[in-house]
């Protein structure tokens, strides 16, 4: 049964051994082997010919606890809900201050003043409209 290496890997364990328990030089070692000096320097170094492990020495586990879940939600509502509000009343100031070509170049607010000043009979200025309500 053959022996199984990651797709990288330039040294089977029985060069490894041999690296490891050689005398000869770093150059002669690489030469011989056809790897880089590098690798023999790390080989000679090491304790064993086992491949180390590449992810993080400890792993952490992925999973959220109920309240850290719970947090995680509540913020994301809570700022999910003012950027909609944000976007909500840009959009609104935007369309309100664009200058619309059926208005003559005007803005809606621009336009319903010069109307005002010229007309002012179109409109009815009805006190009820300016008191505070539910929907204010």
């Amino acid at each position: 049964m053959g022996q199984v290496l990651h797709r990288s890997a330039t040294t089977t364990a029985a060069v490894r051994r041999a690296i490891q328990h050689s005398q000869e030089s770093m150059r002669t070692l690489a030469r011989r082997h056809g790897i880089n000096p590098k690798t023999v320097a790390k080989w000679q170094k090491r304790e064993s010919t086992a491949d180390r492990r590449t992810g993080p020495t400890v792993p952490r586990s992925t999973v959220l606890s109920v309240e850290q879940e719970a947090i995680i939600v509540s913020f994301r509502k809570h700022t999910h809900d003012q950027l909609k509000a944000h976007l909500t009343d840009f959009l609104r100031a935007y369309n309100f201050a664009r200058r619309l070509k059926t208005l003559k170049g005007l803005t809606p607010y621009e336009y319903l003043c010069k109307l005002w000043t010229q007309t002012p009979d179109r409109f009815t200025l009805n006190p009820i409209h300016q008191m505070p309500g539910l929907n204010t």
